[in-house]
């Protein structure tokens, strides 16, 4: 039986007390709901508190968290997906991540 292989993983503690957290691994089925062979996480908050995050946990397919909101995204590539989240962490942080 395949193994899900690690593709990614980060993570950085800020001195303001937020926390960015990235994990990408590859799978060899997708995860239920997604049409790729990836399951992430993608996560930037407080001990507690999510302030945003990406991910495609099974049944719910890719999508965003913002707050309380959840919203569905549109998986095109990794390096995207990344790109995506930094992207709005970079707005969320005042320009730096």
């Amino acid at each position: 039986m395949a193994k899900a292989t690690r593709l990614f993983s980060r993570r950085i503690d800020y001195d303001d007390g937020a926390i960015l957290q990235m994990r990408i691994v590859v799978v060899p089925t997708p995860v239920r709901g997604s049409a790729h062979s990836l399951k992430y996480s993608l996560f930037y908050g407080r001990a507690g508190e999510r302030i945003l995050a990406y991910d495609n946990e099974a049944g719910k397919g890719d999508h965003i968290h913002r707050g309380n909101l959840e919203t569905r995204y549109i998986f095109t590539t990794v390096e995207q997906l990344v790109a995506d989240f930094l992207s709005e962490v970079r707005l969320l942080r005042g320009g730096s991540v």
